[in-house]
C-alpha cells in the first residue's frame, strides 16, 4: 500500500536503501500532513458527542507515573461507577513523551506536574502538591523535624532517573547537579522501589503530598516536611486547544478536584512551586 501510494504521488515517502529503513524529508511532511488529517476526522465524533453532551466513546488519558498511583486510586473507581458510560483509556507517561502524544492526537488529555509551554496546548489547575523527605531510621538527620535542602547528604539519596520532572523539580530545589553512588548503583527504580529501600534501613527519598495518604502509621513516622518555603507542584490537566469534549472534561475536573484535601486546591502560603 505506500507503494502504491509513492507511486501514485511520484515521490519517495522511505528510503529503503538503509538499514533500517528511514522516512525521506518528504515522506516527514506527508506523515506530518497525515496526522493532522487523522487527527481533525476523528473530531467529528467528538463534535457530535460533545452537541449531544455524551459521555460516550474512548477518551485517552495520559497521566504521569509520578501521579497515578496515588491520585488514580481516590476518584477513578467512583467516576466510572457514577458514570457507566464512561470508556476512559489511561496511560502512563513521562512528561516528554505525553507532550508529543497529544500534539501528534494520539491521546486526548493529560494530567502532568508543570504548565505547557507549547502554544497548541491549554491547561485547567487541579490541585498544588507538596514534597515530602521519608527518611530511613538509620540516616542522622531522622531526628530532625524539618529538613533543610543543606541538610540533604547527596549519596544517602534515591531519585528517579532522568526524564522524569519529579526528580527534575526537586533538583533545581535542593540545587543538586548530580546524585552520585545510590543513582549509579540503581537507576531505574521506582518511587515505591525507593521506599521500600528507606523502610529497610537505607536512605533518602522524596514522596508527593498524596502518597502519605496510602501509608500506614509505622510508615508516616519515616515522613518528614522541608522547611519553608516548602516545595510544591502544581498538577494540571492538559488538552489541545482545538479539544472539543468539555463536558466530559468538566466532568473529570469536578470528579477529581472532589477526591483531592481541599487545602491542596490552591498554593499555600508556605509553599513554592519548583
Amino acid at each position: 500500500m505506500i507503494l502504491k501510494l509513492e507511486e501514485e504521488l511520484g515521490a519517495k515517502l522511505f528510503d529503503r536503501s538503509l538499514q533500517p529503513v528511514k522516512v525521506t524529508p518528504t515522506g516527514k511532511k506527508v506523515i506530518e500532513q497525515a496526522r493532522k488529517i487523522l487527527y481533525q476526522t476523528s473530531l467529528i465524533k467528538d463534535i457530535v458527542h460533545e452537541e449531544e453532551q455524551s459521555l460516550k466513546g474512548t477518551f485517552r488519558l495520559a497521566v504521569l507515573p509520578t501521579i497515578a498511583p496515588y491520585l488514580l486510586p481516590r476518584f477513578f473507581h467512583k467516576l466510572m461507577k457514577k458514570h457507566p458510560d464512561l470508556d476512559i483509556r489511561v496511560l502512563e507517561m513521562k512528561t516528554q513523551t505525553t507532550i508529543t502524544a497529544l500534539l501528534n492526537g494520539e491521546i486526548d488529555a493529560a494530567i502532568i506536574a508543570s504548565q505547557p509551554t507549547e502554544k497548541q496546548l491549554q491547561y485547567d489547575s487541579l490541585y498544588y502538591e507538596e514534597f515530602f523527605c521519608y527518611i530511613s531510621k538509620n540516616e542522622s538527620i531522622f531526628k530532625n523535624e524539618l529538613i533543610r535542602t543543606a541538610d540533604i547528604n547527596e549519596e544517602r539519596l534515591w531519585l528517579l532517573d532522568e526524564g522524569h520532572c519529579f526528580r527534575d523539580q526537586l533538583m533545581r530545589f535542593c540545587q543538586m547537579e548530580s546524585v552520585k553512588l545510590h543513582q549509579a548503583a540503581y537507576s531505574l527504580g521506582s518511587m515505591e522501589t525507593f521506599m521500600r529501600m528507606v523502610e529497610s534501613g537505607n536512605g533518602i527519598t522524596f514522596i508527593p503530598e498524596l502518597a502519605i495518604h496510602q501509608l500506614s502509621n509505622e510508615q508516616k513516622e519515616l515522613v518528614r516536611p522541608f522547611a519553608i518555603p516548602k516545595p510544591a507542584r502544581q498538577i494540571v490537566m492538559v488538552t489541545r486547544v482545538d479539544f472539543v469534549r468539555n463536558s466530559l472534561l468538566s466532568v473529570l475536573l469536578d470528579n477529581i478536584k472532589e477526591n483531592v484535601p481541599k487545602e491542596m486546591h490552591s498554593l499555600q502560603a508556605v509553599q513554592r512551586v519548583v
